[in-house]
């Protein structure tokens, strides 16, 4: 460094007078002091020799250049550096030898730059005498140094030993009347309210600048005491003009004020939130000891007693109590106040609340039971008959419970008390009511969870007590509103869980759905083992394929197909008109539906497997009754078919009509198709176009599909001859087959006999007999494979209208699973090959096609 100040405070340079015994006015009234040395006659010798502007006689032409380091000199001040380089020492040395002890003074641009050369200092500097030199012991000089006056620096006339340069002076613009004086006064104002923020700065420091007259000396002054940035120091420096400079000061110190006032403000709210902590916490203090001379007890140990008591009421396991207790230890010797305080007491609090022993009572009346299922819904036989299972093993267990527990020495495998359904079928079929109707049945209480879009590991486990805001997962929440341990808990859409970087909530799931396991489920958040074996779990689910493979092996499935025709003209009138008539506020006699009307919604207003849209429909014939009624155009309805095509508008569907208008052209074969909604009707079509052994198929075919319809096409190539194609129609053809509907992804096996007989009655102009319909997977060798979903299929064809349904052989026992009454309106062809399915879907040909090797067609299929 070549020179600065030596310290980064305001009173480091009056500590150094005061080391050096001297006084206040040689920082800053220069001129002063230089006064007071002639008026007492005192000489100290050449060393502390002062001389006044006006005593400099005469400049010498060159002066050499002292770089300074952060710091600006003004004139009419004193201000103190330390010298270390070996070049300014050199140049302190010189100059403390020659008579006015004279040196320029000029900062450096950059005050990081070690040894600043010549195009690296500012052009204006001060020239300045040396007042006091002072040698340190660690070979440094610190010296005090008065500005005398501004110079403008001409040429560098020498770099070495030390810097010189040609310089000349900068008189300064000196202003006087009334703007320059209330200038100045807002300066030393400004200073006064500066220093009043600043305990640094001394009183009489203030008092002695508020008492200048001259302004340019105010500038010089307040600008040497007050922290300014380099930059700002040397611009008030380089102007001028003593207006400029006032105008120049009053703004930094504004903005200095400001700033010094915001920070204050931004302390004493600091110190407010300490002290009201503070004062709360000695006030705690205070209330403790007057309830102790009192003989009460305090909050906290009010809490405290009543969390014990709690403990001792919720009847916890072992090592849930241990936990408990230990944790309540640990509150009990905590303040209040403290963060960890309201962790520990919300932990407490959802470990006393949960239901470690409280339970129903079931009712295990079995006809009771049957009574209220056949209340709740209609049909259902499969599950009802579960329940009563279920309801039966557990009255047989309990009134046998000590002759079991002498038979068993199986001393690893516990006996298994709960149980976990699964219900798997389309939307609308009742599998949530179904959950209530059991609740109602058993006389427990009924838990409802949703899992659709559920991605989180810990909505199920919940989250480690170690991050803010943690809880239980959604099984023991539910359990605490519940208030039972052994409600019937219904997990709705488990087959829509998803799982991304915050983890599998389905492998999550494996734990709470195995009886094996569940009776030690542990949360994440109360570490501690629950019992789950006394919940009735009920799933829900659309479809069983996206289900993973583990968690679907800890489930009982039961599956739910769709209604029949009677079955939801049975449920129409038993449930949903009652409802619908109740939630519109008609009175049963104002409103009636025929069976001709409910079957004219059934077919023409409704395609599903269950009721849901049969309910809407059936709501808004009560609406429209409604507001004729409450209009007074009348007071009660018959909805007979002819009404309810007037109240619900055209007819959405006409399958009757649909599929004899498009099986009517060759190629064209309607198919049973499985979805997760039901069974359904898809159509194949196909057409032929001159090419080249070109095939391809669209309609947002899978996969699997696509495999299924190139094996179509190979048998039928293959077996050209035997059909009664001609050999050389293949080479010459190109064939598109078309699955419509193109926006519903299709896939699977169980189109391949459709796909075959479409193609055959295309090459072959055979259309397909009316009302039939077909399902089935063929092989390349002609074979028909066995396909699922029978029964929701044969539903679908009924509702379509279908007569005649081809099936593969293996697949004639599942007709057992089927409504009879079904079965009676409906004809079953069982086929064991194409030709099988070929015979009894095609009309005969018209006009027998030969071919050069085979047989005609006609005494083929005879």
């Amino acid at each position: 460094m070549s020179a600065s100040r030596w310290h980064s405070g305001l009173l480091e340079p009056f500590d150094w007078l005061q080391e050096n015994d001297s006084s206040l006015d040689e920082l800053f009234l220069p001129s002063i002091f230089t006064r007071l040395q002639k008026k007492e006659g005192q000489e100290k010798g050449p060393e502390k020799t002062v001389p006044a502007e006006g005593e400099v006689s005469k400049l010498p032409e060159i002066i050499p250049i002292l770089p300074l380091r952060g710091v600006v000199v003004f004139p009419q001040t004193a201000v103190p550096l330390t010298i270390g380089q070996p070049r300014s020492i050199r140049l302190v040395d010189d100059v403390s030898v020659t008579p006015d002890k004279l040196v320029g003074l000029v900062a450096a641009r950059n005050p990081d730059l070690e040894n600043p050369g010549p195009a690296d200092l500012y052009p204006v500097g001060t020239i300045a005498s040396v007042h006091r030199l002072f040698r340190a012991p660690d070979n440094t000089i610190r010296l005090l140094v008065q500005g005398l006056m501004r110079f403008r620096l001409v040429e560098f006339t020498s770099e070495e030993p030390y810097l010189q340069a040609r310089v000349e002076i900068a008189p300064e613009l000196v202003e006087t009347g009334l703007e320059i004086d209330a200038l100045a006064r807002t300066a030393r104002d400004q200073f006064d309210q500066i220093s009043q923020l600043t305990p640094s700065i001394p009183r009489e420091l203030v008092a002695s600048i508020t008492q200048l007259e001259d302004p340019l000396q105010t500038v010089y002054t307040i600008a040497n005491f007050q922290r300014i940035e380099l930059r700002d120091a040397q611009t008030i420096l380089e102007l001028d003009s003593t207006r400029s400079k006032l105008e120049k000061l009053v703004d930094l110190l504004v903005r200095e004020a400001e700033v010094l006032q915001l920070g204050a403000k931004i302390q004493n709210e600091a110190r407010s939130g300490i002290e009201k902590v503070q004062r709360e916490y000695f006030l705690r203090e205070q209330m403790k000891a007057i309830q102790k001379e009192l003989g009460e007890k305090d909050e906290q140990a009010v809490e405290v007693e009543e969390f014990h008591t709690k403990i001792e009421a919720a009847k916890m396991p072992e090592e849930a109590e241990k936990m408990a207790r230990r944790e309540l230890d640990r509150m009990s010797r905590l303040p209040s106040a403290a963060a960890e305080y309201g962790v520990i007491r919300t932990y407490l609090d959802w470990l006393v609340s949960i239901p470690w022993s409280k339970a129903t009572d079931d009712n295990l009346d079995i006809a009771h039971a049957r009574q209220v299922l056949d209340q709740d819904h209609y049909g259902l036989e499969d599950v009802k008959e579960r329940i009563l299972e279920f309801l039966a093993i557990r009255k047989l267990r309990l009134e046998r419970k000590d002759e079991t527990r002498k038979a068993s020495k199986d001393l690893i495998r516990r006996e298994r008390e709960g149980v976990i359904l699964c219900f798997i079928g389309p939307p609308g079929v009742g599998k949530t009511s179904l959950g209530q109707s059991i609740a109602r049945a058993m006389e427990r209480k009924f838990i409802r969870a949703s899992l659709g879009g559920v991605r989180d590991e810990a909505e199920i486990r919940g989250h480690r007590r170690t991050y803010i805001g943690a809880m239980p997962g959604r099984i023991l929440q539910s359990l605490r509103r519940a208030e039972s341990r052994n409600p019937v808990f219904m997990l709705d859409e488990i087959d829509k869980l998803t799982f991304d970087f915050h983890g599998d909530p389905a492998s999550a799931l494996l734990e709470v759905l195995d009886p094996e396991q569940n009776v030690e489920f542990r949360d994440n958040y109360l570490e501690v083992a629950y019992d789950l074996s006394q919940v009735f779990f009920i799933t829900t689910a659309n479809q069983l394929e996206t289900i993973p493979s583990p968690l679907l092996d800890r489930m009982e499935i039961i599956h739910l197909s769709g209604y029949t025709e009677t079955e939801k003209i049975a449920i129409a009138k038993g449930y949903l008109i009652p409802r619908q008539v109740r939630e519109n506020s008609l009175h049963p006699e104002e409103v009636s539906f025929t069976r001709d009307a409910l079957k004219t919604i059934i077919n023409e207003y409704t395609r599903e497997a269950g009721v849901r849209n049969l309910e809407r429909k059936i709501g808004a014939i009560c609406r429209k009754v409604g507001t004729r009624i409450a209009e007074g155009k009348k007071q009660s309805a018959k909805v007979t078919p002819k009404a309810a095509r007037e109240l619900l508008g055209h007819p959405i569907f006409l399958e009757n009509e649909e599929i004899d208008t498009r099986t009517s052209i060759p190629g064209v074969v309607p198919g049973l198709a499985w979805t997760p909604f039901g069974g359904d009707i898809l159509f194949i079509e196909a057409t032929r176009m001159d090419g080249a052994k070109g095939f391809q198929v669209t309609g947002s075919v899978g996969n699997v599909m696509q495999e299924s319809a190139r094996a179509a096409l190979s048998y039928v190539r293959s077996h050209a001859g035997e059909i009664g194609i001609p050999a050389d129609f293949f080479e010459k053809t190109d064939i598109h087959l078309h699955i419509p509907a193109g926006s519903q992804p299709k896939d699977g096996p169980s189109a391949g006999v459709t796909i075959a007989t479409a193609l055959v009655s295309l090459i072959s102009g055979r259309p397909i007999k009316k009302g039939v319909s077909m399902t089935g997977e063929i092989t390349l060798r002609g074979q028909v494979m066995p396909v699922g979903g029978i029964k929701e299929k044969m539903l679908a064809a009924h509702r379509a209208g279908i007569k005649t349904v081809i099936l593969p052989k293996r697949n004639q026992l599942d007709l057992e699973d089927v409504p009879k009454e079904i079965t009676k309106e409906m004809a079953f062809v069982f086929a064991g090959s194409v030709n099988d399915v070929l015979k009894a879907a095609l009309e005969k040909p018209i006009r027998p096609v030969r071919t050069k090797k085979s047989k005609p067609a006609s005494q083929e299929n005879d």
